[in-house]
């Protein structure tokens, strides 16, 4: 068995390490170009040479939850792309975003900026039964945040592709819900794939159509909002203020508008990172079911982009 490793910006030290302690049998190289063909690769934004030039793959692992960084490229024909599912990234997801969430709802940010000033002071408490949650995105990751949410007794609406049921959770699926998911959520969590389809989805209209004194939290993909719809959003008064963990150009530039914004909290692409260890089981027990022959889950479905 030939495994190659094409990871852009990761050290595939560890990871190699990691693949041969479990696989001692296998072959394993870091990627270059002109290499013979393997078996299967590992792959995060891979260059399109590395799929011309292996068109015999049984099948690629993609290092993280989103695949549209492969799925703009021209895949060899029948090849699967196997997306990773949670690998640790679900209670982190959970954690980042239930944190934003908190910190709006009981106003910490103001408290701190009062204590920073010397200032000693009290708000009234706020209702959470006013501070309905949106979470855009059903999958593993999204699942697992609007359950967390619902502990915290907040309410909790989720909007998906297709419909699904979520204990705790109002759910609303297809387009001809949106408008009605949006108009009983005051903040907004985005955790939907980047597809064609959601593609600046966080845009005037949708942001537009939430709660008065709305809050947006954006842990997917950059090119999900519009940034000047959001900033005209925040100077309108409509939006409150906004968490954003990604954005269209990575690194956040220095003097992009974002970073003037008091309203607005940064954290750059950080709100789950891909755990090695967990990573690599996945991947590993992957392989295993399909030299037995049998059938994956988290396979992608280039159609519909995830």
């Amino acid at each position: 068995m030939k495994i190659t490793f094409c990871c852009a910006d990761t050290h595939p030290r560890a990871w190699i390490e990691g693949l041969r302690a479990a696989l001692p049998l296998a072959e394993l190289s870091v990627w270059q170009p002109g290499d013979p063909q393997a078996d299967y690769a590992v792959v995060w934004t891979p260059p399109q040479q590395f799929m011309d030039e292996q068109p015999g793959l049984q099948a690629m692992f993609n290092l993280g939850a989103g695949v549209d960084g492969l799925l703009r490229l021209k895949l060899p024909a029948g090849v699967p792309v196997v997306r990773i599912e949670d690998a640790g990234m679900a209670v982190q997801m959970a954690e980042y975003v239930c944190h934003a969430v908190i910190r709006h709802f009981r106003e910490l940010d103001a408290y701190a900026a009062d204590m920073a000033r010397g200032d000693w002071t009290f708000r009234k408490p706020r209702q959470r039964r006013d501070f309905p949650v949106g979470v855009m995105g059903l999958g593993v990751l999204g699942q697992r945040v609007a359950q967390a949410l619902a502990h915290f007794e907040f309410p909790v609406n989720g909007w998906s592709r297709a419909p699904r049921q979520l204990a705790g959770v109002t759910t609303y699926s297809g387009a001809e819900s949106l408008e009605e998911f949006l108009g009983a959520s005051r903040v907004l969590v985005n955790l939907l794939p980047l597809t064609p389809d959601t593609r600046d989805i966080l845009n005037a209209a949708t942001l537009s159509r939430l709660q008065p004194g709305a809050y947006v939290i954006n842990v997917a993909r950059g090119a999900h909002l519009v940034e000047e719809d959001l900033l005209a959003q925040l100077e309108s008064g409509h939006v409150a203020g906004a968490t954003l963990d990604v954005f269209r150009t990575e690194p956040l530039p220095a003097d992009h508008a974002f970073r003037r914004d008091p309203r607005i909290t940064l954290t750059p692409h950080t709100s789950a990172r891909t755990l090695r260890e967990d990573c690599l089981a996945q991947i590993v027990g992957k392989i295993a079911a399909l030299e037995r022959g049998e059938a994956l889950t988290g396979v992608v479905e280039g159609t519909r982009g995830y």
